[in-house]
């Protein structure tokens, strides 16, 4: 059915319905947001507009989504590559600052950490779950009237 005469608002009508308020520089807000780890109901939250306008912006704005993409994809690696190192261990260059006989002496030294064997199993479960969960699945499924049958077969009578 088509929109009654006049109205301007009526979904099909050219210039119809409500004006976006999309901005060009939410693209690059939006790539820091999601770099914080920002998820779609944080980032609708943050430019004050309901998560169908952030679905209908992806949609609208190729920067947008990609800008979204990026900063997760940023954000994602830098987590895995710090939990790499705390998986396989590190070292980093610091310096010890001590007060002695009323001077600040500053020693330049290097840190090390030792691998952490928690990170190591998450690690490996995430990387390679076939071979690293803690259940291994059967192959093949057994009846529980099956196996109890069986076992009553082997009681002694």
């Amino acid at each position: 059915m088509p929109a009654p005469k006049g109205n301007n608002h009526a979904k099909g009508n050219k210039g119809g319905g409500r004006k976006t308020n999309y901005k060009q520089e939410y693209a690059e807000w939006a790539l820091k947001l999601s770099r914080l780890g920002a998820i779609d109901n944080q980032l609708a939250e943050a430019f004050d507009v309901s998560v169908s306008s952030i679905n209908k912006w992806k949609l609208e704005h190729v920067e947008f989504k990609e800008a979204l993409k990026k900063g997760k994809m940023l954000a994602d690696a830098e987590v895995a590559d710090k939990l790499f190192n705390r998986a396989t261990g590190y070292s980093h260059a610091d310096v010890d600052i001590k007060v002695i006989g009323g001077e600040i002496v500053q020693t330049e030294l290097i840190k090390h950490y030792p691998p952490d064997t928690t990170a190591a199993i998450f690690w490996l479960k995430n990387r390679q779950p076939d071979k690293w969960r803690e259940k291994k699945e059967n192959d093949q499924p057994v009846e529980l009237a099956d196996a109890l049958m069986a076992l009553a077969k082997r009681l002694p009578d």
